[in-house]
């Protein structure tokens, strides 16, 4: 079964559980970032990866184009024994966001007034409009690591700062990556939950559950597969290594064309080794590694170019 109820999540970003993630990273200060999937390609690199059969050897490998606009702190989150205590939204926004989402007239709340606290997160949204995607800014709460002292300090530096993915991750850094699946739509239970055929003479059809329950009682259970809604499902995808880690008016890997349903990389990107969830332009959560394992940590590519 693996997860129920298997039917589409109800908001593109999904929640991140920002625990275990925080024990394994201590030494980094912020710990996520907001990104937005191009599609896939080809990539030469130069493999640099101790004791592998191709050491030194230019190889072609799978990769995924991620474009990371900035981001900014959009309110700060104090919780007491696991629970939100208190929001304080900042003051100076954008004129853009305040058009696009609802924020109260007055502001009163400061950040200095919250004194009875365990922990500071901050919500912090994409300056999506600098894409072509969307104008709507993506809004997400980020863990931060350290004391409460240096997340305090963190959040009061970068007070009306763009955060950029090279503040966040480095080269060679693993990264797990939270979002959605493509939707699917209405499937059957071959596809959906992978049985076997039946044999080609059986009645009623090849692709079908052969009994769906007993005559007593005289119910079919939510454990027999039946045909329904496939893909949107919140999956994550760990310890996808940063080949390269870039802004455009740098290093622009641009195709003269665009990328197939997608345009045009404007601002920063990450191309990451493998594939990850989600069509082109959907919205994705990077944190750093939950679990890191030895086999991704040693592996090192030298970027030569995008094919």
């Amino acid at each position: 079964m693996q997860y129920w109820p298997r039917k589409r999540a109800l908001k593109t970003l999904p929640s991140v559980n920002w625990d275990g993630i925080i024990k394994a990273n201590s030494d980094k200060k912020i710990l996520g970032f907001i990104g937005y999937k191009v599609g896939m390609k080809s990539l030469y690199v130069k493999d640099n990866t101790p004791d592998s059969m191709t050491k030194n050897k230019r190889i072609v490998i799978p990769i995924t184009i991620l474009e990371c606009p900035p981001m900014k702190i959009l309110s700060v989150r104090f919780y007491k024994n696991k629970k939100v205590v208190s929001d304080v939204l900042l003051n100076d926004l954008d004129k853009s966001l305040k058009r696009k989402i609802k924020i109260p007239g007055k502001i009163t709340k400061k950040i200095e007034d919250i004194k009875d606290f365990d922990d500071v997160r901050i919500l912090a949204y994409s300056l999506v409009n600098n894409t072509s995607i969307k104008k709507r800014p993506d809004i997400v709460e980020i863990a931060l690591s350290g004391t409460k002292e240096d997340k305090l300090n963190f959040i009061k530096e970068n007070l009306n700062k763009e955060i950029n993915p090279q503040d966040v991750f480095k080269l060679k850094d693993l990264v797990d990556t939270h979002g959605l699946t493509k939707g699917k739509g209405l499937q059957g239970p071959v596809k959906r939950f992978g049985i076997g055929l039946r044999q080609h003479k059986s009645e009623k059809g090849q692709r079908k559950v052969g009994s769906i329950g007993p005559w007593h009682p005289a119910r079919v259970t939510f454990r027999t597969p039946m045909a329904g809604q496939l893909g949107m499902f919140t999956r994550v995808i760990y310890n996808n290594k940063i080949i390269v880690i870039g802004n455009v008016s740098k290093n622009d890997i641009n195709l003269k064309s665009g990328f197939n349903n997608y345009g045009k990389i404007s601002t920063n990107y990450i191309i990451i080794n493998g594939s990850i969830q989600g069509p082109p332009k959907r919205s994705l959560i990077l944190t750093h590694a939950l679990r890191k394992t030895r086999k991704q940590e040693k592996k090192s590519y030298e970027f030569i170019e995008l094919r």
